[in-house]
């Protein structure tokens, strides 16, 4: 118990580099900002290299570090387990976690396969038996632009929806002798461009319009087929070794795909690291009978809306300023006009789940979505070996 006598839940923490910061400084915020109803204590951080997770534990005010993922997950002290790691990890820790009755926040996408996937899910509606909670990262949809763009369709504003178009753009491999990393290895990643941000557009475009995706045409293209090793003491990323030596790329560069939702809309997607000068560009455009929304998250504060149902003398796109304290999220931080950026998006998680975990109810996304999400990477996968021929996804 806190001294304000609200209940505490100790943190347990799987790999501390780029999310593992992210996710670090989230659980920090959640309490400082929002009257969380569960107070989260960071009990304990996770990694192989002991002293490199000792200096990011130092750094956020984690009480300890483990390098064994296992005697975090054991430690009675750890009732969450947060799983920051590449995805090759994610189905062995999430359900070794679940399985001990430790709630779980799990990064995306949930896991390499279909079949990983599957079995997380079933660990997870066993455990949610028991009361025990389980959340997929999809950080953006607390984006507090993006979750109005929900409200806005769910409200009906914009009718039937006719289009769905979708873009992840980055830049950060374009260069070919940027070195080998994780991210670039099919065995440790699961693929490419298509599952590290490709899954992010699928998770939205479904999250905001209420829709599925029920079939895809697909194009994978992989465009630098070797890069460089890194040197032995920057393991998979950072400088490149000595003696030129080159591994080979197992997963995509680039992904575009056509696709069909429930509701009968058409849509198309593209996610691609090799898009010169973008650097974090996720833009979603939806056309519906009574207005459109589009989004981009190099402005993402802003929410741009059309009302079709106005005199066209007066129509148009409106920004919208997604700044009000009546705009989800946005309470709990600054005045209006004052933005937010990207680490905020990962405290509004924190804030959902340990809400939920209070209430006795289940998170979204569910390791359920996660695992719908995952079912559409699978086809375009499948449609891209098979020359981009329709392919259904399952379960829709």
């Amino acid at each position: 118990m806190t001294d304000d006598g609200k209940p505490t839940l100790g943190i347990g923490m799987v790999g501390y580099s780029f999310m593992g910061a992210a996710h670090s400084q989230a659980w920090r915020n959640a309490p400082s900002f929002f009257d969380v109803p569960v107070v989260p204590v960071l009990r304990a951080l996770g990694g192989r290299n002991a002293e490199a997770a000792g200096e990011v534990a130092s750094r956020f005010g984690w009480e300890s570090v483990e390098t064994d993922w296992r005697q975090l997950v054991a430690r009675d002290d750890v009732g969450l387990v947060d799983v920051c790691t590449p995805g090759d990890t994610h189905a062995e820790i999430a359900i070794a976690a679940l399985e001990a009755g430790k709630h779980v926040l799990c990064e995306k996408p949930l896991a390499n396969s279909v079949e990983e996937a599957e079995a997380m899910v079933a660990a997870a509606e066993k455990a949610a038996e028991s009361g025990v909670r389980s959340l997929v990262g999809f950080t953006y949809r607390r984006v507090p632009a993006i979750a109005l763009a929900r409200r806005l369709v769910a409200d009906g504003r914009i009718g039937r929806i006719y289009h769905v178009r979708a873009q992840y753009l980055q830049d950060w491999i374009s260069d070919p002798e940027a070195p080998l990393s994780w991210r670039l290895q099919k065995d440790r990643a699961g693929s490419g461009a298509l599952g590290d941000i490709g899954a992010h557009i699928v998770d939205l475009t479904q999250h905001i319009t209420g829709e599925r995706i029920t079939g895809v045409s697909a194009m994978l293209e992989t465009f630098v087929k070797e890069r460089p090793l890194p040197s032995s003491s920057s393991g998979l990323s950072g400088t490149v070794s000595e003696g030129g030596q080159r591994g080979p790329v197992t997963v995509d560069d680039a992904a575009v795909f056509l696709a069909r939702f429930t509701g009968g809309a058409l849509a198309t997607f593209e996610a691609t690291r090799f898009a010169s000068g973008r650097k974090n560009a996720i833009r979603i455009e939806i056309n519906g009978s009574k207005g459109s929304l589009a989004f981009d998250f190099e402005d993402m504060n802003v929410l741009h809306v059309h009302d079709h149902t106005v005199d066209p003398g007066l129509g148009g796109f409106r920004r919208v300023l997604v700044t009000e304290p009546s705009h989800p999220y946005v309470e709990g931080w600054w005045p209006p006009g004052h933005l937010l950026g990207y680490e905020h998006a990962f405290t509004h998680q924190a804030v959902d789940l340990l809400t939920a975990i209070a209430a006795g109810t289940d998170p979204a996304p569910s390791f359920a979505d996660g695992l719908g999400v995952q079912r559409v990477l699978a086809a375009v996968e499948r449609s891209a070996a098979a020359n981009s021929t329709w392919t259904e996804v399952p379960g829709t």
